[in-house]
């Protein structure tokens, strides 16, 4: 079981769900859907919202509604209390010294709750879409590294100048600068060696696809290793995971075999593979796998309330400090996870 320091957040369904198997998961991609959610949540003790950014639908198909990002996040930030909101930003859809005023400003309405997860794009399709250039991994990465050191510099000096390949800024004058303190975190993932270093060099915490606790402690092991290389102090851990709880382990291998009938819907297939193509994992992804975003299943959190809480108590000695929950359907299941662990914790 968890000691008390691990920190509960979940994925805002942004896309109408998160399972490529069950058309209607009665959660719909609409403002107040995701109103009503994310001021439930932090009722029921959830720490975090991480909104994805992504302008059409990975998990439904193209031509599925999706929320964008930002506009969601600033309106979600007006009317939430206490909820962290990590909001998913691609250095290729957004100009740094601008993001970075938007960013200050959501920082103000919320009084200090933003935080942003940085995501070097991965899907060409949607960059053709909406006329963004599309490069190759490492070059993409290397805008993402100039990119932050323009969204750093603004936030942190009366007066910022900056030239590089991708970006250019010229006594850039940012005020008010974001409410927290020295910045926003700045979270990102990556399995590459050249997400790794970047991450562990420029970001504050690092977030990782579902995986077994072992897995996620070796990892977690080499970041600190890496972060050490450089200088910096210790960084924060976040791992994904779908999360189903009942009160028997018979109840939940049901749900698991429902959500993980694969039927291959042809439109959220063909982008899955796109963004396999996208990607340098450390790992084969199974096609079981694609009946659940971001590995989820891979974390184990299937089970009695007994057996989820174990597990999560694994990461925690692992090194995790954050765990990003993937529910179906979202509200009604996060009543659950929220009654049958976290605050059953809390009462132990």
């Amino acid at each position: 079981m968890p000691d008390g320091k691990l920190r509960y957040g979940y994925w805002m369904p942004v896309f109408g769900g998160w399972l490529r198997n069950v058309e209607d998961e009665q959660m719909q991609a609409t403002w107040d859907y995701v109103s009503r959610l994310a001021r439930r949540s932090e009722e029921i003790g959830f720490d975090l919202s991480l909104i994805a950014e992504l302008n059409i639908n990975d998990i439904k198909g193209v031509s599925a509604p999706s929320l964008d990002a930002w506009s969601t996040s600033a309106a979600l930030a007006a009317v939430t209390q206490r909820l962290e909101l990590m909001v998913a930003v691609r250095p290729t859809f957004h100009a740094p010294a601008i993001l970075a005023k938007q960013a200050a400003n959501i920082d103000h309405i919320s009084n200090g709750r933003l935080s942003l997860n940085v995501v070097s794009s991965w899907w060409e399709q949607e960059a053709r879409m909406y006329g963004v250039n599309f490069e190759k991994h490492d070059d993409r990465y290397s805008r993402t590294s100039e990119w932050l050191d323009v969204l750093n510099g603004v936030w942190s000096e009366p007066s910022f100048s900056y030239s590089g390949k991708h970006y250019s800024v010229e006594n850039t004058v940012l005020e008010p600068k974001p409410v927290r303190r020295p910045r926003p975190t700045l979270y990102a993932g990556g399995e590459s060696e050249t997400a790794k270093n970047l991450i562990a060099l420029k970001c504050d915490a690092y977030v990782m696809h579902g995986d077994s606790p072992e897995y996620v402690a070796a990892k977690i092991a080499d970041m600190r290793e890496r972060r050490e290389r450089f200088g910096l102090p210790p960084m924060q851990f976040g791992v994904a995971g779908y999360a189903i709880v009942r009160e028997t382990e018979g109840d939940a291998q049901r749900e698991l075999q429902r959500i993980t009938d694969v039927k291959q819907n042809a439109s959220g297939f063909a982008n899955y593979q796109q963004w396999l193509n996208g990607t340098q994992l450390e790992q084969r992804m199974s096609i079981q796998e694609y009946s659940v975003s971001n590995r989820g299943l891979r974390s184990g959190l299937v089970g009695t309330p007994t057996q989820v809480q174990d597990q999560l108590g694994r990461f925690e000695a692992a090194g995790v400090d954050l765990v990003l929950l993937q529910f179906s359907p979202q509200y009604e299941e996060m009543e659950r996870f929220g009654e049958s662990v976290i605050s059953a914790f809390i009462r132990a």
